[in-house]
């Protein structure tokens, strides 16, 4: 890989596992309806030999996320992300008996969430270098996604989105190395599997396949490596069409046909997908409570990022990349039930990420010598940072109904008022017997240390640092003005009370 210094591979990648690994964020009292069925399928595959979960509802309860075909349960969703987490399980397994509950909930999430990661920002970090070529100001980009994104949220909870990002995002970085002649036509073995592995995991990452697949198309502009990558995604899509026809019948019926829950929401339209809703397209992008560019506003520097890339030639990528953000934000805007649930960011449009940051780096890259723009960009990293790694410190699954309302105001309804009362998520130091703030203390101070040193050595200056200061806290602030209706807040205070601060400190 051309440009990756074991600066990197050495230090920065063991800085970001070693954050990721000090947290987990366990809550048997809220019966992760996300999460349990995928750990049931994992269970159910290795255990029992059978994609039918009955046994795990049965010993651990029920979820709202299953799906009931013919007498039997089963998880409703994708199942990739349990299929990946089959082979450590079922070593695990054989040499010291099926593990508890909690210890396979945290081998799901390492095998399937945080070693996928790690892969991804190493590639990222060759990748970006067409658009960013000094280091530091890739490392800030890197860091910015690692702990100031929904890649934090999601590669420490078993959901299964941060794995299709790592699985689509992987198979366009290895497939411009093959267009560039860094690397080898047979990675286009490669390319396929983890193109074909995407909505295996989770079914909309398909949706950048197609914009994906045309500019690779037209990058590699021969027919052999397409064909190459196109096989290699056979496999994956012939397991998914045989899952769904022995758990639902047809190869084309998935679990949101027959979910137990929410069967109305899933069954409108294509995937619960009906037709644009301008208040889901607001809920998704600028909420206070959920909004994609408020949780995070630094993926803003896409705007000038897709610019500065269009006028140096690369319209054909920033041209892909538009396509992608479209598809997607139309996609979750659409959905009947595009609140997600339970959720920090929305999680639908996980798999987008990635495609944004070349977008990210070269305004980065660009603006480096403009303290004022420079100190802006980082002040919105630092909100980005803030948010999500405060957020996995206490609870990164923020309740709301598909309308978002039960917390208009999560920043400070949830995850302030959490750290207020020193109501912590599990950790390695709580583990030790250490409690509240403390026990968190040196993944949020670590974090923070690692994040001003990116920016300093991106070349901050001290005027720059005191922008991207004033920036962060004046935005922070702004969410103090969120969901001000008395009755909305009694609400989710007595949420508060009854749910979330009895099961954060069980």
């Amino acid at each position: 890989m051309p440009d990756a210094p074991q600066s990197l591979s050495r230090y920065w990648l063991v800085a970001i596992a070693a954050a990721y690994l000090y947290l987990f964020p366990y809550y048997p009292k809220l019966q992760s309806a996300n999460e349990l069925p995928r750990v049931y399928l994992v269970k159910a595959m290795v255990d029992d030999g059978t994609f039918a979960i009955d046994h795990g509802v049965a010993q651990y309860g029920k979820t709202s996320d299953l799906s009931r075909y013919a007498d039997h349960y089963y998880q409703n969703k994708a199942p990739g992300s349990s299929l990946v987490a089959v082979p450590v399980y079922a070593v695990v397994s054989k040499l010291c008996g099926p593990p508890s509950l909690a210890v396979s909930m945290w081998l799901c999430r390492v095998v399937t969430g945080i070693v996928p990661t790690l892969l991804l920002v190493w590639l990222l970090w060759g990748y970006l270098a067409r658009f960013a070529p000094d280091p530091a100001t890739r490392r800030l980009v890197l860091f910015a996604y690692a702990f100031g994104s929904m890649a934090f949220t999601y590669s420490i909870l078993y959901y299964g989105h941060q794995l299709a990002a790592v699985c689509i995002a992987g198979a366009w970085i290895l497939g411009e190395g093959v267009a560039d002649g860094t690397r080898r036509t047979r990675t286009m073995v490669a390319v396929g599997l983890l193109a074909g592995m995407a909505p295996l995991v989770d079914y909309q990452a398909a949706f950048a396949g197609v914009p994906l697949a045309i500019y690779l198309g037209l990058r590699l502009r021969a027919w052999r490596p397409f064909a190459i990558a196109t096989l290699a995604a056979v496999p994956p899509i012939a397991f998914l069409l045989v899952y769904q026809h022995a758990c639902f019948g047809s190869a084309f019926a998935t679990g949101y046909n027959y979910s137990t829950t929410f069967a109305g929401d899933h069954a409108a339209g294509f995937l619960g997908m009906t037709h644009p809703s301008w208040a889901a397209f607001v809920g998704v992008m600028v909420a206070p409570d959920n909004g994609f560019v408020v949780l995070a506003p630094w993926w803003l520097l896409a705007i000038p990022g897709g610019r500065i890339l269009w006028r140096r030639g690369e319209r054909a990528l920033v041209a892909t990349v538009i396509a992608i953000a479209v598809i997607f934000v139309a996609f979750v805007s659409s959905l009947a039930f595009w609140r997600a649930g339970w959720e920090v960011g929305p999680r639908y449009i996980v798999a987008l990420q990635p495609f944004l940051l070349p977008l990210v780096a070269a305004t980065f890259a660009e603006w480096r010598s403009r303290p004022i723009a420079f100190g802006l960009a980082c002040g919105l990293v630092v909100i980005g940072v803030v948010i999500y790694t405060l957020s996995s410190a206490t609870l990164p699954m923020w309740p709301a109904d598909s309308a978002g309302t039960t917390f208009k105001n999560p920043v400070f309804e949830v995850m302030f008022r959490l750290l207020g009362d020193h109501a912590v998520a599990p950790n390695v130091l709580r583990a030790l017997g250490v409690q509240g703030l403390p026990s968190i203390a040196p993944v949020v101070v670590g974090i923070a240390a690692l994040v001003g040193f990116a920016m300093r050595a991106a070349g901050a200056t001290r005027q720059a640092l005191m922008i991207a200061v004033v920036v962060a806290a004046a935005g922070i602030a702004a969410f103090s003005l969120a969901g001000r209706d008395p009755s909305a807040a009694r609400e989710a205070s007595a949420a508060y009370a009854r749910t979330l601060y009895p099961a954060v400190t069980q």
